[in-house]
This record gives C-alpha cells, structure tokens and sequence, in this order.
C-alpha cells in the first residue's frame, strides 16, 4: 500500500461528507483516512464493530469503509446491524481471496469491495462512485412503474403493490434501471457500467445485486415473472410480469 499521500486529490461533491472508516489494522486507518481527508471528506475512525456501531449511532455516516476481518464482531455483522438501523452505503475491505468471502459480504448489503493490498487512491475513486450514485437516481428523476412495481427517484423511495420496499443503494438504482428500460437484454458489463458506473469490476457483484433485487420485488424468486435470465446474454425487465422459466441468475 502506497504511504505518500501526494496523489489523493480533491474528489467533486465530497466536501461535508461524512465516512466512517472501520479497520483493526491502525496502519490501513491511517492510509486510507488520511486520503480520504485530503479528497474533502469528514472522517472518523473505528477499530473494532461496537466501537463503529457507537459511532455510527452518534453521527450516522454517508458511507461506511468496513474490514471484513474484525476482532470479536466481524465485519459482515457490523454491516447485518448497520442495516437495520438505516440505510448506509458500505464498501468491504477484505484479506481474503476467496470468492464466496466477497459474495458473502454482497449479500448482507455491501455495495462495492476492495481486496487488500489495495490502491488507496483507487478505493476514494471507489466512494466517490458510491456517494455519486447514493444520492442521485440513474437518470431522470421522473417516477415509474410497471406491474405494481413502483420507484420515486427524487425521495429514492420503492414500493410493490403499494407496500414500501427496503432497498440497498444498489438495488434502488438497479431496480430504477431496469423500471427505465423494459423489454431490453442488457449483459451484466452493461449493467455495470450503466448503474455501478464502472467500466471494469468483479462481474459477480452484478450477479448477487441482481439475485437480492428478486429476493425482494418477485413473488417467487426462483420463477421470477420480473426480472428474467437471457441466458448467455444477462436480464431483461419485463414490466407485463409473465412468469420466466428459471430464475437462476
């Protein structure tokens, strides 16, 4: 991990935001809060999950910096608790080369991951990307719906059948993605430039977005009538709902 922090300029729109970073390592606290500061954030720091829980509590971050690896209480239950008590873009910073650890961190609400060693100057690009689409919708701000599925850009709020869905950052903007583009096939490198803003990544943080979406706005998951497999291409939204014939993403 680079020391200096010369190359760490001023990221557009951070100034008075407020990220909660979260690493036992005091090295890495210092690494990436000491980039994060010069790009115009408010930084505070944690070393272990109560600690960040507390401060949390205290001054409720716009983004949260979360090691994995944590003593005591990991990073995947600070990031389960965070959760229910608010909304809260989180990135994972994780050791670890297995997959299914990143996937693991994905499905509890993660919105992005870095796997250490990293660039620190690459993970403030990485929230400056979160932050960007955190606080604005995937295109117009007009408010859509298709089969009792609706979304409110502007108050970035989502409801089925008239009932208030619980989204991540994430799935608000993908499922206001696809609300915008009925009918369309679009591969997962699509989608992941289109709503993650990205144009490279792990392509699998597509495949678990997409997975936890159903989980929420289908009926039946695994048959889902909304959003449907294209296989060997990626998703298509139907807005008609007619049920698919595998819900495997």
């Amino acid at each position: 991990m680079q020391q200096s922090y010369e190359k760490a300029g001023k990221v557009d729109g951070a100034v008075g935001a407020r990220v909660l970073v979260v690493d036992d390592d005091p090295t890495v606290a210092e690494v990436v809060s000491g980039y994060l500061d010069r790009a115009g954030y408010v930084v505070e720091r944690a070393a272990d999950g109560p600690e960040a829980l507390a401060r949390a509590d205290a001054h409720w971050p716009d983004l949260v910096v979360l090691d994995l690896m944590l003593p005591g209480m990991d990073g995947l239950e600070v990031c389960r608790r965070m959760r229910g008590r608010g909304p809260v873009p989180v990135i994972m910073l994780t050791a670890r080369g297995d997959e299914d650890d990143r996937i693991l961190g994905l499905e509890v609400g993660a919105d992005d991951y870095v796997t250490k060693p990293f660039s620190p100057r690459e993970l403030v690009l990485r929230v400056e990307s979160v932050l960007r689409r955190s606080r604005s919708p995937v295109g117009s701000a007009a408010p859509l719906s298709a089969g009792g599925l609706a979304v409110d850009p502007a108050a970035r709020r989502a409801s089925k059948d008239g009932a208030e869905l619980t989204l991540t950052h994430r799935e608000f903007d993908l499922l206001t993605f696809f609300l915008r583009h009925p009918g369309r096939v679009y591969g997962r490198e699509d989608l992941m430039r289109e709503v993650w803003g990205w144009d490279f990544g792990d392509l699998s943080t597509v495949t678990v977005h997409v997975r936890r979406l159903r989980g929420k706005v289908e009926d039946d998951p695994g048959r889902p009538r909304f959003i449907q497999t294209v296989w060997g291409i990626g998703y298509r939204f139907d807005p008609t709902g007619t049920e698919g014939t595998d819900g495997h993403a």
